[in-house]
C-alpha cells in the first residue's frame, strides 16, 4: 500500500516544527516533502541584536536540508507559485507535488504601503527579515557617523510590537555604549492606546512597568496614532504632527504570501488563512495552516488599527496541534487536538539591551486568570540562552523538546 504523502509550505518555525513532528508522530510511516524559497532556518528574534553588530546572520542562520535529511524529510528549494486544493496538488517551477494532506507555514510579507515611504528602499528602516536588519545595520553605522534625533515604533495595522520596543531599549543602550546618550533625542511612535498594549490587550502592570522603563531612559512616546507618511528625515503622523529623525526604524504591517492570497477559497484579504481550532481550514479538511499564514481575529477595536503578534511559541504549539491531527487522520480516526490561538500561553522574553523583562500570561489573548511580567537583567541573559538552546534544538530536529 502507498504511504501517504504530506507536503508543507515553509522551512522555518511552523515548517520545520511540522515537517518533523509529522514523521516522529507516524514513526517515518509516512512521505513528508517541505517546499521552500529559503533554504535557510533563521532564529527571527535575534534580528534586534543584528544591526549593532552584535550577531552576524551565520550565527542565527542553518541550512535546513541535513536537518530534513536527518529525519527522512525531501526538501524542495522552491517557492509554491499555485495551490490546486481541489486537486490536491501544489505547483512550484519546476512541477507538481501531489499530496494527500497540506500544511500552510508560509509566514508572512511586510505591507510597506500602508504608508508612503516606508520601504522597500524608504526613508525608514525595519528589522523584520534577515536582510531589512542588514540594511538597518548600515545606516545604523552611517548614523553613528553624523547621530541626531531617533524616532522608533510601529505603523497602524503593524502587529510586531515586541520586537519594537526591544529594538527601542537595545537603540537607548547602544547611544549610552557609544556616549551619544545626552545627545539624542529618542522617540517611541506607536498605534497602541496605552503602552504595553503589545497586539495582545495588555498585561497586568504592563503599562505602568513600560512607563517606568520609559522614563528611566529618557524615551518619549507618541501613542494612540498612526503615520501618515515618512519623508527624508521626518516622520509625518496621522494628527498632522512631525518627528524629525537622523535615523528610524519602524515596524510595519504583515499580510500573508501571494500564492496564499490568490487561493481565495481558503484566504482573507489580508492573505492568512482561517482555521478551526484543529488548524484544518474551514473548506478542507486535509489542508492545514499554522503560525503567521493562520488568521486570528482581533478581539477588540481601536481607534488605530493594531495586529496581533503571533511569534513562534505559539506557531510551535499550532504546528504541533497540525501534526497529531495529521497523524490521526492518516489512522483513520478524527483529529482530536484542539487549541484556539488566544488559549495558548503566552511566553516571551523582551531583551532590552542590558535589561529585559520576562512576559508570561495563561493565555495569548485576554481575558485572562494569571499573567506576570518580571523585569530585571536576568531577562537579557535568558535571552541569550535560549537563542542557544533553540538554534541547537531545531537545527537538530528535536521538535519535541519545549
Amino acid at each position: 500500500m502507498a504511504r501517504d504523502k504530506v507536503v508543507v509550505l515553509g522551512s522555518n518555525f511552523g515548517g520545520l516544527t511540522a515537517a518533523i513532528a509529522i514523521k516522529h508522530e507516524l514513526e517515518g510511516d509516512v512521505d513528508v516533502t517541505v517546499i521552500s524559497p529559503s533554504d535557510r532556518f533563521l532564529f527571527n528574534p535575534s534580528l534586534i541584536w543584528l544591526p549593532f553588530g552584535k550577531r552576524k546572520a551565520e550565527d542565527i542562520t542553518f541550512a535546513v536540508e541535513p536537518t530534513f535529511t536527518e529525519h527522512g524529510v525531501d526538501f524542495v528549494h522552491e517557492a509554491a507559485t499555485e495551490l490546486q486544493l481541489a486537486n490536491n496538488r501544489v505547483v512550484t517551477a519546476s512541477g507538481v507535488h501531489d499530496y494527500d494532506y497540506l500544511v500552510i507555514a508560509t509566514g508572512f510579507q511586510n505591507k510597506f504601503d500602508v504608508v508612503p515611504g516606508l520601504g522597500p528602499g524608504g526613508n525608514a528602516y525595519n528589522i523584520t527579515t534577515l536582510e531589512d536588519a542588514i540594511h538597518a545595520g548600515e545606516g545604523w553605522r552611517t548614523f553613528l557617523e553624523n547621530p541626531g534625533d531617533i524616532v522608533v515604533g510601529a505603523t497602524q495595522g503593524a502587529g510586531c510590537f515586541g520586537a519594537a520596543y526591544e529594538y527601542l531599549f537595545n537603540v537607548s543602550h547602544q547611544l549610552r555604549k557609544n556616549g551619544l546618550k545626552s545627545q539624542v533625542n529618542l522617540t517611541y511612535v506607536s498605534p497602541e492606546p496605552v503602552l504595553g498594549h503589545f497586539g495582545i490587550g495588555g498585561l497586568k502592570h504592563g503599562e505602568g512597568m513600560l512607563n517606568m522603563f520609559l522614563k528611566k531612559e529618557k524615551i518619549a512616546s507618541v501613542l494612540n496614532v498612526g503615520i501618515d507618511h515618512v519623508d527624508e528625515g521626518r516622520v509625518v503622523l496621522s494628527d498632522g504632527a512631525n518627528l524629525d529623525f537622523a535615523y528610524a526604524m519602524i515596524i510595519p504591517p504583515f499580510i500573508g504570501q501571494d500564492v496564499v492570497a490568490k487561493t481565495v477559497e481558503i484566504s482573507d484579504d489580508k492573505g492568512y488563512v482561517p482555521v478551526r481550532d484543529t488548524y484544518q481550514t474551514l473548506p478542507y479538511d486535509n489542508v492545514y495552516a499554522v503560525g503567521i499564514a493562520a488568521a486570528v481575529e482581533v478581539p477588540w477595536h481601536t481607534s488605530n488599527p493594531i495586529g496581533i503578534p503571533k511569534t513562534g511559541f505559539p506557531t510551535e504549539q499550532q504546528a504541533h496541534v497540525a501534526a497529531r491531527n495529521i497523524a490521526s487522520q492518516v489512522r483513520g480516526e478524527v483529529p482530536a487536538a484542539h487549541k484556539e490561538f488566544g488559549d495558548i500561553p503566552a511566553v516571551c522574553v523582551m531583551d532590552a539591551g542590558n535589561n529585559g523583562v520576562i512576559i508570561l500570561a495563561d493565555k495569548m489573548l485576554p481575558p485572562r486568570k494569571h499573567s506576570v511580567m518580571i523585569p530585571g537583567p536576568q531577562a537579557h541573559a535568558m535571552k541569550v540562552a535560549f537563542e542557544k538552546y533553540f538554534m541547537w534544538k531545531a537545527k537538530h530536529g528535536h521538535v519535541a523538546l519545549p
